[in-house]
C-alpha cells in the first residue's frame, strides 16, 4: 500500500531566510542526519525539494479564465516543504516513517495520506 507524506514546514525557519541562520549547527546536523536515514530507507521515495513559497506562482480558474498570481497559495508560515511516497503495510507503518521527518518535531507537521486512484 502506498502513502504520501505531505511535509508542512511550520515554524522552523525556511532555508535561505534570516531565521535559518539562527538554527544551531548541531540542530542542522541532526536534521540532515534524520533526512539521510529516511532517504536510505528502501520503502521511501522522495519527491524533489520544493522551492520557497515566495518563488511560487498560484493558478486559479475563475469564470473559465486562468488567473495567475505571483506568490504562494498558503501563508509562508504553513508552507508545504515537500513530500515523500512510502510503501507500507498499513497506516501505522506509514505513521512511523512520518514521525522520523524532522519537521514533525521542529514546529511543522506531516500529513499521511493513502494514495488514491480517481480514474
Amino acid at each position: 500500500m502506498q502513502f504520501v507524506l505531505v511535509i508542512h514546514h511550520g515554524t522552523y525557519p525556511l532555508p535561505g531566510t534570516p531565521g535559518a541562520e539562527a538554527v544551531s549547527a548541531e540542530d542542522k546536523k541532526a536534521a540532515y542526519a534524520d533526512w539521510a536515514a529516511i532517504s536510505a530507507m528502501e520503502n521511501v521515495a522522495g519527491g524533489p525539494p520544493l522551492g520557497l513559497p515566495a518563488d511560487a506562482t498560484t493558478i486559479r480558474v475563475e469564470n473559465g479564465s486562468t488567473v495567475r498570481t505571483e506568490g504562494p497559495f498558503l501563508d509562508a508560515a504553513s508552507a508545504v516543504g515537500g513530500f515523500l511516497v512510502v510503501e507500507a503495510d498499513d497506516l501505522e507503518a506509514a505513521v512511523a516513517v512520518a514521525a522520523r521527518v524532522p519537521q514533525a518535531r521542529l514546529g511543522g507537521a506531516v500529513e499521511v495520506r493513502r494514495v488514491a486512484r480517481y480514474w
